[in-house]
C-alpha cells in the first residue's frame, strides 16, 4: 500500500479582527485512507499578537496515513477562535485546504470565512458579541451545504507542510 506522511506546523494566523486568537484544527480523509500514526485533531494554544502583527502558534503536526486508492484525499480544517479578557471564546473563522499531491515543502496559506447569520443574528452579534456558528462542523470541509451559506472573508491562516510519498509510484501513481 502507498504511504503520505504529512509533517510541519500551523505557523499562525493573520488578518482576523481580533488579536488574541487559537486555532482548533483536524484532518479528515476518505475510506480509502487510514490512518497508522498522529493526531487526526487538536487545538493551539492562545497567542495575542500586537496590532498588525500575525499570531503565531507554530504548532506541530506529524500524520501518517496508508491508502487504497486516492479519493478522498486528506484535507485539514480549522476553526479558529477569539478569547477575551475574561476568558470567553467566540468564532472568528472556518476554512479547509487540500494536503498537497506531491511531495516537499510547502508554504499554504488557507483563506477563512464566518457565516453571515439572519438579519436578527447580526444585530444580536453586534450589541451582545457572538459571532453565528455552524450547527454541523462537516460543513467546514464537504462541498454540499457549504455552497449555500452566506458568509464573509476573515482572516488566513498561515502552513508550512512537508509531504512525504512513499510507494504511490509502485501502484502506478504519478506524482510530482
Amino acid at each position: 500500500m502507498a504511504e503520505l506522511h504529512i509533517t510541519g506546523e500551523i505557523v499562525g494566523a493573520s488578518g482576523f479582527s481580533s488579536n488574541t486568537l487559537f486555532c482548533k484544527w483536524g484532518v479528515v480523509a476518505g475510506r480509502s485512507w487510514e490512518l497508522l500514526e498522529g493526531l487526526d485533531g487538536g487545538q493551539s494554544q492562545v497567542d495575542e499578537a500586537h496590532d498588525g502583527e500575525m499570531a503565531v502558534w507554530s504548532h506541530p503536526l506529524d500524520i501518517h496515513y496508508t491508502c487504497r486508492g486516492l479519493s478522498g484525499w486528506p484535507k485539514l480544517h480549522f476553526q479558529v477562535w477569539s478569547q477575551d479578557g475574561h476568558g470567553r471564546n467566540d468564532i472568528c473563522g472556518y476554512g479547509f485546504c487540500h494536503i498537497p499531491t506531491a511531495p516537499g515543502m510547502f508554504d499554504v496559506d488557507c483563506p477563512t470565512w464566518v457565516p453571515e447569520g439572519s438579519a436578527g443574528e447580526r444585530i444580536a452579534a453586534f450589541f451582545l458579541g457572538g459571532n453565528p456558528r455552524l450547527k454541523l462542523e462537516e460543513v467546514i470541509h464537504t462541498p454540499g451545504d457549504r455552497f449555500r451559506l452566506q458568509t464573509s472573508a476573515a482572516g488566513v491562516i498561515h502552513l508550512s507542510l512537508g509531504v512525504i510519498m512513499k510507494d504511490f509510484q509502485r501502484n502506478h501513481v504519478q506524482v510530482g
